[in-house]
């Protein structure tokens, strides 16, 4: 791997590297450690695990609100000269910054732990708004699927990495240890290998500084709005998109507490989500190659019917095998329905207006997030069972299905 990197350049290579950086967050926060800590400091302070969950869901959906009511501006901003790299650096900076910081939290501090997740998670999104738009500043036209493709890759494996050396010395410490160590490692990750990204990667491609940038930036998004209007299929796919990757990051975000539920133990958790990664990486480059074969269209649906699987069964799970099957199927799916949403909205587009409308794409993927955490944190809430919850993401899948099969 490490021989295939060093064919880049080394804007690319440092702009990929961010990409393994911050997914020390996603996998170690996120995912596997915050969600599980905060069952248990919850317990400490007389709330349910049922409330735990809402909880968490709420917080992920406030913060993924926060950041895709300010994308369409704040992505308009960054096109000016000299603006999109201190943006970028100040989001980084709260990102990690408050992530270190969850590790100061006591052992019955659940609400600052959500308010601190919060601001984490809003540095994170704002900055992978940046890192997205960079990628026109690294390299050529040509070489941007390879870029990306790397990039995404090493996300995986940048994420793996941080969690193993978590997963191989959390025994050797308490609980409690563990999870500061985890919060400071995933912090600390994320700020040092941001570091290539900062010195090595610069903006070629700007526009001048207009004499009110904010007001000239809503007139750019107007006019992509007209753009827009003028294409129904690229709003059908939009429409089904939404709806789609909904329940497929809810899914994700949610994990962790559903397995808690039906009594998986925080070290089998680990071994699964380390599963998860070590599934997904191979199998979002088998979505690719089968893409080839049968068709992107083909092969997005085929990841949407996956997920419905998943869905359905996560009612009928009770023991710790059905999740280590539900598990891979996540794996199976996960890589390949996000990268070949991507490349099949490229297609559909008309490439003079590729930039407008990539713009509306990551719009339409951070509003994705709000929804459906809401839906499962209130069926959760309402029912006292986390199954029900995740099962009632299916909807998201089947309009998601219907839509894109029917007008997209």
């Amino acid at each position: 791997m490490l021989k295939s990197v060093s064919k880049f350049t080394p804007a690319e290579r440092s702009w990929m590297i961010y990409d393994w950086a911050n997914s020390s967050f996603s996998l170690i926060v996120v995912t596997a450690v915050l969600p599980l800590w905060l069952e248990t400091v919850g317990q400490n302070i007389s709330i349910s695990t049922a409330q735990t969950t809402s909880w968490w869901s709420y917080a992920n959906s406030f913060s993924t609100l926060i950041v895709a009511v300010c994308a369409p501006i704040l992505g308009s901003l960054a096109d000016f000269r000299g603006w999109k790299k201190p943006a970028w650096l100040v989001s980084t900076l709260l990102g990690f910054v408050t992530t270190l910081l969850l590790a100061a939290v006591p052992a019955d501090g659940f609400w600052m732990l959500l308010f601190l997740f919060v601001l984490a998670n809003i540095g994170f999104s704002i900055a992978n708004i940046y890192y997205d738009a960079f990628i026109t500043d690294v390299t050529t036209s040509e070489r941007m699927p390879k870029v990306s493709s790397w990039g995404f890759a090493l996300g995986y494996v940048g994420g793996v990495v941080p969690f193993v050396i978590f997963y191989a010395l959390r025994s050797f410490m308490s609980s409690q240890e563990g999870v500061m160590f985890a919060f400071i490692l995933a912090g600390l990750w994320w700020g040092a290998f941001s570091l290539p990204m900062l010195f090595k990667v610069r903006q070629k491609h700007f526009l001048p500084v207009p004499q009110h940038p904010i007001k000239q930036s809503f007139k750019r998004l107007v006019s992509t709005l007209k753009h827009l209007s003028q294409y129904p299929k690229i709003v059908g796919f939009l429409i089904a998109y939404f709806f789609y990757i909904d329940g497929v990051n809810t899914i994700i975000t949610e994990a962790s507490l559903f397995a808690t539920s039906i009594g998986i133990d925080m070290t089998q958790l680990l071994t699964i989500l380390l599963f998860v990664q070590l599934v997904a990486f191979p199998a979002s480059i088998i979505f690719g190659q089968l893409s080839k074969i049968f068709g992107t269209r083909q092969m997005i649906l085929t990841g949407i019917f996956i997920y419905s699987i998943i869905s359905t069964m996560s009612i009928f799970i009770t023991q710790a095998w059905g999740f280590w099957l539900m598990a891979f199927l996540i794996g199976s799916a996960q890589g390949g329905i996000q990268a070949l949403s991507r490349s099949y909205f490229g297609q559909i587009i008309p490439k003079e207006y590729s930039g407008e409308f990539f713009g509306f794409y990551n719009i339409f993927g951070k509003f994705s997030a709000v929804l459906g955490p809401l839906v499962f944190g209130s069926v959760a809430a309402a029912t006292g069972q986390v199954q029900l919850g995740a099962a009632s993401l299916l909807i998201f899948f089947v309009l998601g299905g219907w839509i894109f099969v029917k007008y997209a």
